[in-house]
Order: C-alpha cells, then structure tokens, then sequence
C-alpha cells in the first residue's frame, strides 16, 4: 500500500503506516475524469493496484475467452501446458495469454497459484475470523466481512478483490442467454455456489497445503468456507468500499490523536 510522496521520512514510522492506510482519502487527486457533483464511496487502495501479474493475465484471459466455455474450472486441463506456463511466470518472463492458450490450462494455472501461495490468499491468521461469519446473518454479516477486508494486507486484498470481480463475472454467465439474432449462448454451468465449492479451500486454508492434516477439513468448516466465499462474491461490489461517513470518521479520530498526520494530507491536496 505504499505511496509516493515529496517526503515520507519526517515522519515517523507510525505516522507513515497511518498515511498508507489513509491513501485512500484522496483518490480524486489521480483521476483526471473526476466529478466533484456527488460524493462517492472510495476504494481501499486507490494509489498503488498491487496484483500478482500471474492472476490479472489469468483472469483476463478467461474473461475474454472463458465465459461460455461449460464446465469452467471442472474440466481437465493439460499438466504439461499448465507447468510449461508456471515455469515461464515464475522465471518472471512477459507471458501473454491468448486465444491459442486453452481456457482449462490457465484455469487450472490460476487455481494452482492460488493453492500454492506461502500464505493464502486470505492470510491463514484471518481464518476462524472469516469462518465465524458463516454463522451470522443479514448486515451483520456484511459488516463484520467487511472489516475483515479492511485489515488485510493491501496486495492480499486488492488480488482478493481482481479474482472476487472475475468470479462474479463468471457467475452471471452461468446460464444460457440469448443475442440480438435470438441465438442461443450457452452458459458455463459455474453458478456462485459451484465457484465457491472449487475456489474456497484454495483462498480459506486453516494449514499450508502439504502439511499434515490441511486436507483434512470437517464437514461443518468446509460449508462454512462455501458460504464466506459466497457471501464475498455477491456482495464485493460493496464490501471493498469506504464510505464518505466512515472517512470522516477516521480523519475526526486521527485529528485527536496524530494531527501531523491531517496536516500532511491537507498539504498534498
């Protein structure tokens, strides 16, 4: 979540982290199409989109290639292509995915990733917090959600909300649709369930994979990380925003308690 400012180092390593965390106060700053008519809520990390290149190519690819292909993220893929394609990412080589890749190898690819990162995609400390909103219900749920989206890392939680918006998307093509010439598009089958089944125990992991045990998941743990990842699918459009109200509250608080901190953004505005 680092920003970049004409001088960061006059302050001190508290005030810094509390800049990170209000970068998101003035976003106007970066947008040139900006409108000034109407308040609207803010990103967490307007300054710095910090995801995994490996993530944004996947899901763009499948997005552009991948949304009428049935059995999304359920079919087999080619273990060759998809570590041949691992190599290439993690060599830090320029891949670009096209239309001659196939859509269930970078699925999978994408999969594999996120199983495979050294702390999953929702830190394993957040694990039983995550898991406990299962058991809530209605705007307490959102709310509680919601928090925990606010104290995740920054590039845990911007990758989090890239593959939240490319899921939802594959979602709303789970059924078969028709165009203007009235044929008939056929739908991939991933409805927000199904994609929660496949992508759950990849971003909530209470063990890293190998480990003794992780795959061992009771029934009443498994159904809870279906419904989290559900709930976050359906409702990340909201849940990634910050009110106006809840900003000023934050700049109300740091105005007690760090107003070196106030001074500073008011400069740079």
């Amino acid at each position: 979540g680092a920003m970049s400012v004409d001088s960061i180092t006059d302050l001190s390593d508290n005030a810094s982290k509390l800049l990170e965390a209000l970068q998101l106060s003035h976003p106007h700053e970066l947008d040139p199409r900006r409108s000034r008519r109407k308040k609207k809520p803010l990103s967490l990390n307007p300054i710095t989109w910090q995801v995994p290149r490996i993530v944004d190519r996947c899901c763009t690819h499948l997005e552009t290639h991948g949304l009428q292909t049935v059995g999304i993220f359920r079919v087999g893929s080619s273990k060759k292509r998809v570590q041949q394609l691992r190599e290439e990412f993690d060599r830090g080589l320029d891949v670009f995915l096209d239309e001659h890749q196939s859509v269930h190898d970078v699925a999978a690819l994408l999969k594999e990733f996120l199983r495979d990162m050294p702390d999953s995609l929702i830190p394993r400390e957040f694990y039983g917090a995550f898991l406990s909103t299962a058991a809530m219900e209605g705007p307490a749920q959102l709310d509680t959600l919601q928090l925990l989206l606010f104290l995740l890392p920054p590039c845990h939680c911007d990758t989090l909300l890239r593959l939240l918006r490319f899921l939802g998307e594959v979602a709303r093509h789970a059924e078969c649709s028709w165009d203007p010439q009235g044929r008939q598009i056929p739908g991939n089958k991933m409805t927000v369930s199904n994609l929660a089944t496949v992508f759950g125990p990849n971003i909530l992991q209470k063990e890293k994979p190998g480990e003794k045990d992780a795959s061992a998941l009771n029934f009443e743990d498994s159904a809870a990380i279906i419904l989290v990842l559900q709930r976050l699918i359906e409702h990340h459009h909201s849940l990634f925003m910050v009110s106006p109200e809840m900003q000023c509250d934050v700049l109300r608080r740091l105005f007690q308690t760090d107003p070196d901190v106030i001074e500073y953004l008011l400069r740079r505005k």
